[in-house]
């Protein structure tokens, strides 16, 4: 991906959540109490003035699939990952084609319907990555961003904060400044961002309390946003649905879930990492959706060019959902 620059901080305040290391996608368990810290945002790099919560790591996995996977993450690289997913060829902008723009345009799309909108979103299993936000924090004035693993919560500090060594998302700012046809500048955008990413949290899926019950986010959200998490990190389709069913008690009823996944994938690497994945279909996706209690708004799915294949994951597309909670449920 690539691309980038700095901007003002803006008002809103970080809440960093450090905990011993762990994946993306599931995550440690947050302590209730929130202490005034200077959280470490990564190394060599202090998050000043921050609001830090002490997080507790989560309890041993009894189910062996979960703890398999959850001590594969421990070798995950963010910048690797990084580099794999968001740096050319994918991470070139350049063609209407790549994947990249099909991801940029599914969500702005998406929310220019005016549809997605309210106070609170929350984003599931952010891992290092902030695209999946650009379009949506125009909507919403309090974003959670979430991650199993710390190295990724340090990852997103580094942005957030304007660190030195912060990956530059420039490029993906000003195609969606591009896209949206609003007149903003990508320097704007940024701003906005960091301004209403109030914390970074850890979490975990498959707890039926994915966020822990310390409070720290305001719940029930009035939207979530997930990319490339909930497959990413269950060993088996019956654990993608309970992870779904999971997260979407963190939602209001009537509020919006965009799912963004990967389609017929059964590994990826990130540096020393190969992860493994649940292969899912665009038919089982809607499923999952479906027995979660969402009525689908909308399902369209990419097929991965030859060039593109790239030899990091054997991924064969990707999914776009926009799914709404159903009343009651």
């Amino acid at each position: 991906m690539g691309g980038g620059g700095r901007s003002a901080r803006g008002p809103g305040r970080l809440i960093a959540q450090p905990s011993p290391a762990q994946p993306r996608g599931p995550g440690g368990r947050p302590d209730a109490d929130i202490g005034r810290a200077r959280g470490r945002a990564g190394s060599g790099s202090s998050m000043s003035g921050a609001e830090q919560s002490h997080a507790a790591a989560p309890a041993p996995d009894s189910d062996p699939g979960r703890a398999a996977v959850a001590s594969a993450y421990q070798r995950f690289e963010p910048r690797a990952y990084l580099r794999n997913n968001y740096a050319p060829p994918r991470g070139d902008l350049s063609s209407p084609d790549g994947v990249g723009p099909w991801k940029l345009r599914c969500l702005a799309q998406t929310f220019a319907t005016g549809e997605v909108s309210g106070h609170t979103l929350i984003d599931i299993g952010s891992g290092p990555t902030i695209y999946q936000l650009l379009s949506a924090c125009a909507h919403f004035e309090d974003i959670t961003m979430t991650d199993f693993l710390e190295v990724n919560r340090q990852e997103l500090g580094l942005w957030l904060q304007e660190e030195p060594g912060a990956f530059d998302w420039s490029v993906y700012s000003q195609h969606v400044c591009l896209i949206e046809g609003k007149g903003e500048s990508w320097q704007e955008k940024e701003r906005q961002l960091r301004a209403r990413v109030k914390r970074v949290l850890p979490i975990d899926v498959h707890q039926p309390q994915p966020l822990g019950a310390g409070g720290l986010a305001p719940l029930p959200a009035d939207a979530l946003v997930s990319a490339f998490c909930l497959e990413a990190v269950s060993p088996d389709l019956a654990s993608f649905q309970r992870a779904l069913d999971h997260i979407t008690m963190l939602l209001r009823p009537g509020g919006h879930l965009l799912l963004i996944g990967a389609l017929e994938e059964s590994w990826y690497l990130a540096g020393e990492a190969r992860l493994a994945v649940v292969p899912v279909r665009e038919v089982e996706v809607r499923e999952a959706l479906m027995c979660s209690g969402y009525r689908v708004r909308d399902l369209c799915t990419y097929v991965m060019p030859t060039h593109l294949r790239t030899g990091v994951d054997d991924v064969k597309g990707i999914f776009f959902a926009w799914a709404q909670k159903k009343e009651g449920v």
